[in-house]
């Protein structure tokens, strides 16, 4: 396989046989990238495998950073690998925790299993500058954690091989254990043809595409991708979407160029494996291309992508949001507000109360958990101050806010065109002990609001001021 990068560099366009610099990669597409090759090499740690907080929301790898591990016994239980960057700054030296990973094995096999892992995270970045001995994990059951590990000559590597192959097409339950030791002995299971031939397995064109995804390997994915039919393009689409790093966007770029008439909700599975995976760059690049590419696009599409990044990838839907016009936001699910709102991220909310997203059902809940305690009922006034979202006849929103004892955010709301009578025989049924000063407070702004009303032309009050 390919190293992975810790820098972007690209052919120059002055000097196509030389390289420019180009940035630095998003250091959560490096660990996705990562984690995709242990786990098809069967060397992910057994019970986790996490990118430290610190390198999360789309920070960038650091300028001239290299990467090194660590292995050792747990103070507890379990043995721990961990991963670190290590660079420089005005001179002096910074190194800081990028990965850790875990296994709860914690015998002297476990521990040679982890050094084995560290290994392969080294050869990842730094690649493999020396012809090493291939090694494979052997022996033990499944809920052991233990094995040996053994040094294999080449030929006893091409007997193992041979017969893994053949195992693969016997025994359909070892598939996922054979595929690891074919990718950890061969380097990828599409160099497999190299080492054996073509007649130990029989797959198509396609099932042969998949493997080069998985593997990274492009040159034989565009071989084997120019041959499959036409119906089975989207599905591979959504396994290249699914691919880390720059090979997998290659891929992606491949499988959509010139496309014009992609199924919606295959282009739906796409942009979420991407967003799975944790790449903002091909996720947003998806959402240049879809309207191009998607005839049967929905308006809500942008929205929904980006309340699909909210629970694990913020920085992709902040982003997402950031490049959406007002007629995508205001098709955007209201849900988006409520999930925001517990963020209490007021720049996220304020651009999406200004391309006029609709409150819809999330109004009373938004309102709720922003005047809660009232600590961020300033965020719920100046949402309503910049432009109104709130139906005119949501009494549930306004009744949220009583109980909470938000006066200026429920003034706001009459202001906005909430009519307090309608309003009393809307919560005749509903709890209201213990707010009796809010209510009168309403009141009496009601009753002035009325009195002025009376003074000059009556004005049309506004519903929901959308789009």
């Amino acid at each position: 396989m390919n190293i992975i990068e810790l820098e972007r560099w690209k052919p120059s366009e002055a000097d196509p046989h030389k390289l420019e610099y180009t940035g630095q990669p998003v250091a959560q597409e490096v660990f996705e990238e990562l984690k995709h090759w242990l786990e098809g090499m069967g060397y992910l740690p057994d019970e986790y495998f996490l990118l430290d907080g610190h390198w999360k929301d789309g920070r960038e790898i650091p300028k001239d950073a290299d990467i090194f591990c660590t292995t050792d016994y747990g103070a507890s239980e379990g043995v721990y690998l961990d991963v670190y960057l290590k660079w420089y700054e005005d001179g002096k030296p910074i190194t800081r925790s990028f990965i850790t990973g875990k296994t709860l094995g914690e015998n002297g096999n476990d521990l040679d299993r982890m050094f084995l892992t560290a290994s392969a995270i080294t050869k990842a970045f730094h690649g493999d500058h020396a012809t090493h001995a291939r090694y494979m994990k052997i022996g033990g059951v499944e809920e052991d954690t233990g094995g040996s590990v053994v040094h294999l000559s080449q030929q006893e590597q091409k007997v193992i091989i041979e017969a893994l192959v053949e195992q693969r097409e016997r025994q359909e339950q070892a598939m996922g254990q054979t595929e690891q030791l074919l990718r950890r002995m061969t380097g990828s299971i599409t160099e497999y043809v190299n080492t054996v031939g073509m007649r130990p397995l029989r797959m198509s064109d396609f099932d042969k595409a998949v493997l080069a995804i998985q593997d990274g390997e492009l040159e034989a994915f565009k071989k084997y991708a120019a041959r499959i039919p036409y119906q089975q393009e989207e599905t591979l689409l959504v396994e290249a979407a699914g691919r880390p790093g720059a090979v997998g966007r290659k891929m992606t770029e491949l499988l959509m160029r010139d496309r014009c008439n992609i199924d919606y909700a295959a282009y739906c599975n796409a942009c979420k494996r991407a967003i799975d995976i944790n790449d903002p760059e091909k996720v947003l690049s998806m959402m240049v291309r879809a309207q191009a590419s998607v005839p049967q696009l929905e308006p809500s599409f942008f929205g929904e992508m980006a309340s699909y990044a909210h629970s694990d990838h913020r920085f992709i839907a902040k982003e997402i949001i950031k490049r959406c016009g007002e007629e995508q936001i205001a098709a955007a699910p209201s849900f988006l507000l409520e999930q925001f709102a517990m963020d209490k991220d007021f720049r996220t909310l304020s651009a999406l109360v200004e391309k006029g997203i609709s409150g819809g059902g999330s109004s009373a809940r938004t309102l709720h958990m922003l005047t809660y305690e009232g600590r961020d009922s300033w965020i719920a006034e100046e949402l309503l101050e910049k432009r109104m979202w709130v139906d005119v006849n949501d009494y549930s929103a306004l009744h949220a806010c009583v109980q909470n004892d938000a006066v200026a955010v429920c003034k706001l709301l009459l202001d906005g065109g909430m009519d307090f009578d309608q309003y009393r025989q809307w919560a005749q049924t509903r709890p209201c002990a213990g707010h009796e000063e809010t209510l009168q407070a309403l009141a009496d702004h009601w009753f002035e609001m009325q009195a002025e009303m009376e003074q000059t032309p009556a004005q049309e009050n506004g519903g929901m001021t959308l789009g």
